[in-house]
């Protein structure tokens, strides 16, 4: 039942003691505002790290060649390997868990192109049709290179959004042709990448194409992948058959660190997960810690309150009070000052998180590391609920103890 007069008791007892009840409530909503931003902080961590790979297939293999450094059937370290085009075919044939495959082929140097009298420099990379499932590229507008484009070596190419800026400023594109090492080239699609900008000064060609146009030949620089499984260990084991296939084509030991370089994505994730929630324990170790200190200090605090207020439990007794009645006056005013600055510390939280996001939504700040900053506000509500009832007991123990002392001995205390 509500009762008005025990209400207004806690709110006279409160106000009476401003500087008392501020201390004690501030403590409680730094403790909650603590552990809201610390954990908002830790998943703005973990998204900026994950937007980089949003795009890329989980099960994404990388091989770059390198140099050999042990000897392997009489032949000396210090060769150079170069892949050619028969390693994608053994790999094809010999990787049943192959989902899409690559190569790879970087045009460097100053790779100038012109359109009318707009002119530029940038990036040029050769691929597969597979490259736009391995690395997830969202066209804009066109399409991207496909199978007949490499087959019939056709002289045709997917810009980025920077490429598109420099030579086409706000016309469309798609259909027209633009000028690489005194070649015309089609432009057949373009694409945006805001998570990973420097991709949007990239040019992408067919592979074969490029081998004439660049004098590459039949060699090139990596190849990339994606498996249809995406556990780490079926990655791990497709890795090594790789390294066999590559070794048994380029003699080479497939143990040698550095004949070829991996990168393993599905490997690389199982890491982050593990980084992710050390992390997130971590955040909860130092947020509980600054909760406790919210509690400990409500404790100590009601057990001024409960020394202060003895003689009038006292008299309060003798006037016909029950124990109960005595007990839920202080646990009440525990509660209230838990509840109040609680829910006041997980307002102010959520606002500093709620700024945080549209400074960086509006800002050209760099998002690689942090972005969305988010909290789980299921978690937070229960850390208050939590507090509350902390602040609960911790207002029940010392108001028991007080409410079984007698009257007289109450009456006495000084």
């Amino acid at each position: 039942m509500f009762d008005l007069d025990k209400w207004q008791e806690i709110y006279f007892t409160l106000s009476k003691n401003k500087l008392r009840t501020f201390l004690t409530g501030f403590s409680v909503a730094w403790g909650i505002f603590m552990l809201v931003i610390l954990l908002a902080a830790g998943k703005g961590f973990e998204n900026g790290v994950k937007s980089n790979f949003a795009n890329m297939s989980p099960s994404m293999i990388e091989i770059g060649s390198g140099e050999t450094s042990l000897n392997y059937k009489g032949m000396k370290p210090g060769r150079k390997i170069h892949f050619v085009e028969e390693d994608i075919k053994n790999i094809k044939q010999n990787i049943a868990n192959l989902d899409q495959i690559t190569a790879l082929f970087y045009a460097w140097g100053d790779n100038y192109v012109s359109y009318k009298k707009n002119e530029g420099s940038f990036q040029v990379m050769a691929c597969h049709a597979g490259f736009i499932d391995i690395e997830k590229i969202n066209i804009t507008e066109g399409r991207f290179l496909n199978d007949n484009d490499v087959a019939q070596k056709r002289k045709v190419a997917v810009i980025g959004f920077n490429v598109y800026e420099a030579l086409f400023k706000k016309e469309s594109c798609v259909g027209k042709y633009f000028i690489l090492k005194g070649v015309p080239f089609q432009v057949i699609g373009y694409f945006k990448d805001q998570g990973r900008p420097w991709r949007q000064g990239r040019i992408f060609v067919p592979f074969s194409t490029a081998q004439l146009i660049f004098n590459g030949g039949n060699e090139f620089d990596n190849i990339k992948l994606a498996l249809k499984n995406t556990d780490a260990n079926n990655s791990n084991e497709t890795v090594t058959k790789v390294k066999q296939i590559l070794g048994s084509k380029h003699l080479f030991d497939p143990k040698d660190p550095k004949a070829v370089w991996v990168f393993n994505f599905a490997e690389l994730l199982t890491m982050l997960g593990g980084l992710f929630a050390g992390i997130q324990l971590f955040v909860w170790v130092i947020g509980m810690g600054t909760i406790i200190a919210g509690i400990v200090g409500v404790s100590n605090i009601m057990i001024i309150v409960v020394k202060d207020r003895t003689k009038e439990i006292g008299i309060r007794k003798a006037l016909g009070a029950t124990p109960w009645s005595i007990i839920t006056l202080i646990v009440q005013e525990a509660v209230v000052i838990t509840s109040v600055f609680g829910y006041i510390g997980l307002a102010l939280g959520v606002g500093v998180v709620q700024a945080i996001n549209l400074w960086l939504q509006s800002s050209d700040v760099s998002k690689e590391v942090f972005t969305n900053p988010e909290i789980n506000f299921n978690v937070a509500v229960a850390a208050v609920i939590l507090l509350v009832f902390s602040g609960a007991l911790a207002g029940f123990i010392p108001a028991r103890r007080a409410a079984q002392i007698p009257p007289v001995v109450a009456l006495r205390d000084e």
